[in-house]
Order: structure tokens, then sequence, then C-alpha cells
């Protein structure tokens, strides 16, 4: 599958943005929100299986939303925070669950990123 993201941007400590992944080719299974912090390996944010079931990251629960509808994937960010800088990414996997969601080594195809800045 080809996964464009968009939605990134600028905000202040607090504010919110939400982040679109369209997912178009072949049918895409569970997917995902992974992101790069400056100096640091790429980290699962959240996944969503084909069943609608979530997952998250302890670091964003309670402030952070994935959803999906048909072939597109979305992140609601809610209350962002410096700490959530970064570059974020969408995947995709061809298999409707996965065992280990927040792990990118399972997921098959990638964006090509979109960046979120917090400023304080």
């Amino acid at each position: 599958a080809q996964l464009v993201e968009s939605g990134g941007g600028s905000v202040q400590t607090g504010g919110s943005l939400r982040l679109s992944c369209v997912a178009s080719g072949y049918r895409v299974g569970q997917m995902g929100w992974f992101r790069k912090l400056p100096g640091k390996e790429r980290e699962g944010v959240a996944s969503i299986d084909v069943t609608r079931a979530t997952f998250y990251a302890d670091s964003v629960k309670d402030r952070f939303t994935i959803s999906r509808d048909k072939s597109t994937l979305y992140l609601q960010m809610n209350n962002l925070k410096p700490e959530d800088i970064a570059m974020y990414y969408c995947a995709s996997s061809a298999y409707g669950r996965l065992g280990d969601p927040l792990r990118e080594h399972q997921y098959l195809d990638w964006g090509q990123g979109t960046q979120v800045t917090v400023s304080s």
C-alpha cells in the first residue's frame, strides 16, 4: 500500500493537531502511528487493528486517539507537550491483527512522515 500523511504543524503546549494518513493500493490490515524524536529511535505511538481495537504507548494514553475510516487513518493529538515533538509516520501491515502492534518490524509499508512541533 502507498501511505500519505498530512496534518502536521506547529502548535503551542496544550494545543491539538489531527494527523491523517490515506492508504491506497491493496487492502491494508492493522495500521499504526510511529514517531521519531530528535536523537532517538523510532517508537510506536498508537495502533488499530481491523476490528478497531486500539493500542497506545503509555506516554500518549488519554491524550491521543487513533481511529480509521475505510482507507484513512487518523491520530487526534490533544494536550500536546514539547516532548511530543517528532516526525510522525503512518504504517500498515498485511495482517488484520498483530501480536505486538507497537513494534515497527511488523509493518510492511510506511509513509513519508509529517513533522509535529510544540512550542512551550
